[in-house]
């Protein structure tokens, strides 16, 4: 007996009244960050409550956190940050740059999935915070025939509040389940040979387009509380300074050609240095009037990129005397970068796919 789910048949000794099942795949599901659905209020708070009360990303005990969250910071936040992101949604689509970027990763990925290993591996994609959930996709893989599922979040160096509280949700929604299937999780891939290629070829491709060469390179990431690293021993700030100096020795470059920053800084207390809004000021006062940024810790182009980078950290740098600006964009659906990805993927289901 056979049933138009997902192809799924009756096993070829049971009985009549066994209920049919889908031939066993493996699942890839890749993680990113998140987006919320709209930049209206309701859309944004909704978005930032789940995201900042993520214990993982602000750990404050929740007796004192949450109701400076619940009045303070999602009394205003919503507006402001909802007004960011209207500076860069994609309206045609209607949804973030990040969702679109996605689905585009995903899409690549899968094409390659389907060229090395045909129709045994199924690619989809989950958000963090927002939607599609974690607990959505993992199910959709499930009710695919997917007893073996790689979880893949999209950040290259690991830290607690990307890679752990991804993989947190993962587990999570594991719990859930009866009938668990094997999982595996990709470890980080900052130091990767092709990782490394793909960044020194969008910088190398960016730099031959502009008519002069900037002066420094900045490699601006997302930053973390100082004591993350210090008190907890979180290593995303070694792995970020290592990816730097990777990218920089394939380029060829001294040490004063390409730097590390760290942006997106969030509440009062001290986070790793040096702020990308303040070094890009500086290094314009000090005489280096044209520099290029690029994001390394971000897989897509997002609000972090497209909005702060190149909006409020270019005026920064204009505001204290730069005179050119140049963002390269994220890796994105790059074709070094989806190959690479791939790879990771590849690797990790070593004994899983032939």
């Amino acid at each position: 007996m056979k049933d138009d789910t997902f192809g799924a048949v009756r096993p070829e000794h049971a009985p009549t009244d066994h209920p049919a099942i889908v031939p066993e795949k493996v699942g890839v599901l890749l993680a990113n960050l998140g987006t919320p659905d709209g930049y209206d209020y309701w859309s944004m708070r909704r978005y930032l409550n789940e995201f900042l009360s993520d214990q993982r990303v602000i750990d404050y005990p929740k007796w004192k956190w949450q109701p400076i969250l619940q009045t303070v910071v999602l009394g205003k936040r919503p507006f402001t940050s909802g007004a960011a992101y209207k500076t860069i949604w994609n309206e045609d689509a209607g949804e973030s740059p990040l969702m679109t970027i996605t689905k585009q990763q995903a899409a690549g990925i899968t094409a390659e999935m389907k060229a090395r290993f045909g129709d045994n591996v199924v690619v989809d994609y989950c958000m963090r915070y927002g939607n599609p959930s974690t607990e959505s996709r993992l199910q959709a893989l499930l009710d695919q025939g997917c007893r073996r599922i790689l979880f893949f979040p999209l950040y290259p160096q690991y830290a607690g509040a990307t890679t752990a509280t991804a993989n947190d949700q993962f587990f999570r929604a594991l719990m859930k389940q009866k009938w668990q299937p094997a999982s595996r999780t990709v470890p980080p891939y900052f130091d990767r040979p092709d990782y490394i290629e793909a960044l020194a070829g969008s910088v190398t491709r960016a730099y031959a387009a502009l008519d002069h060469e900037p002066d420094v390179l900045v490699a601006s990431y997302h930053g973390l509380p100082k004591r993350y690293l210090t008190e907890e021993g979180d290593p995303y700030h070694c792995q970020c300074q290592k990816t730097t100096r990777l990218l920089r020795e394939r380029l060829g470059w001294d040490k004063a050609k390409a730097i590390t920053t760290f942006q997106s800084r969030f509440g009062p207390e001290e986070w790793l240095q040096p702020y990308t809004v303040g070094e890009v000021a500086r290094l314009a006062e000090s005489g280096k009037k044209r520099i290029a940024v690029i994001a390394p810790a971000f897989s897509a182009d997002c609000i972090e990129t497209l909005e702060e980078i190149n909006e409020e950290i270019r005026e920064s740098f204009e505001h204290a005397g730069g005179e050119s600006f140049t963002y390269i964009p994220c890796l994105n659906d790059d074709a070094a970068h989806i190959a690479a990805l791939s790879n990771v993927i590849a690797e990790n289901l070593g004994g899983w796919v032939g």
